[in-house]
């Protein structure tokens, strides 16, 4: 069954196709997606199949999210090319591939009336610009995890805040699961993988590319003061990234720097080997004939995690 790729559509095929692994006492790998898969979900699922023999990967495009009927309506849903691409992933690596493409009556059996709220690491940063978005994500990882049951969840590191979140909802619910995180993956260009980078034109993606370089900016600043064992100055990391961001291409929602593990502002002065999250979040307008007027994307880096700093430096060429 290796090399293979299967497609369950409820809880009860799920349990039924993953209870053979169970029974032998196997690792799973469980990959939530909402579609629209890239090659950066495709990474996730490449990492899992290095971690479990069984990893199952889910489609599910889940309405507890977002904040407009609208939004929710214009989600992409690209099901026959993202089976095609884990069949690839499966294949390639050998794994025993599961897609769980369920809808909302099987996430949600009794409905999506009660929400689950993970508290302080939602205030700040995506949680104020978008109320209400991670008790949707907390309550749809919740019921993911029921249903799959998996011994790794895999999760990527570009959506930091909502790694954290989930690490907690981990913890209050008593999910016996062990949450990986998977590095960022960029394009050649430096820009983090996104299923909304497809909404950019030319001009919008070139103004994306400063994004990256903001962050690498800040990394600059940390890497300065490492060197000259100073105190890192978060309001300099602020600034420095503010300068390579600022034009009327790019409106910022956040630039923040932050404790990376309980998301709140961090100003006052720290120790130049200290963790510091620099995280961004950018409208970017784009003429793109299926976009909105403007694309909103989101990066980080996590200052003083130095293999984090390499990687985006590497991926912006400095």
């Amino acid at each position: 069954m290796s090399g293979t790729l299967l497609r369950c559509d409820d809880r009860h095929a799920l349990a039924t196709t993953l209870d053979p692994s169970r029974s032998a006492g196997e690792q799973i790998a469980f990959v939530p997606t909402m579609g629209a898969l890239h090659h950066g979900h495709i990474a996730l699922v490449e990492r899992a199949a290095t971690l479990a023999p069984t990893v199952v990967a889910s489609i599910f495009v889940n309405p507890t999210q977002f904040d407009a009927a609208a939004d929710l309506a214009a989600y992409p849903r690209t099901l026959d090319a993202d089976l095609a691409l884990l069949a690839d992933a499966a294949a390639r690596t050998g794994v025993r591939l599961v897609a769980y493409v369920p809808n909302v009556a099987d996430v949600y059996p009794d409905g999506p009336a009660t929400t689950l709220h993970v508290g302080e690491v939602t205030e700040h940063l995506c949680g104020a610009s978008r109320p209400g978005h991670f008790d949707g994500v907390a309550t749809v990882v919740d019921a993911l995890l029921r249903a799959v049951r998996p011994t790794v969840l895999v999760m990527g590191r570009k959506d930091h805040q909502q790694l954290v979140v989930v690490r907690r909802l981990v913890a209050m619910q008593g999910h016996d699961v062990v949450v990986d995180a998977a590095p960022t993956v960029r394009d050649d260009d430096g820009v983090a993988v996104s299923s909304r980078n497809r909404l950019l034109d030319d001009a919008a993606r070139a103004a994306a590319r400063r994004i990256p370089r903001a962050l690498a900016a800040g990394v600059a600043v940390v890497r300065a003061a490492r060197t000259d064992g100073a105190p890192v100055d978060p309001e300099a990391v602020r600034d420095a990234a503010h300068a390579v961001l600022d034009g009327e291409d790019l409106r910022i929602d956040y630039l923040e720097t932050a404790d990376p593990d309980r998301i709140v502002p961090v100003d006052g002065s720290l120790a130049s080997d200290g963790r510091l999250l620099l995280a961004v979040a950018v409208h970017v307008a784009s003429a793109h004939p299926d976009a909105p007027p403007t694309v909103r994307l989101i990066d980080n880096v996590l200052l003083g995690d130095v293999e984090d700093e390499q990687r985006l430096l590497d991926a912006v060429g400095e």
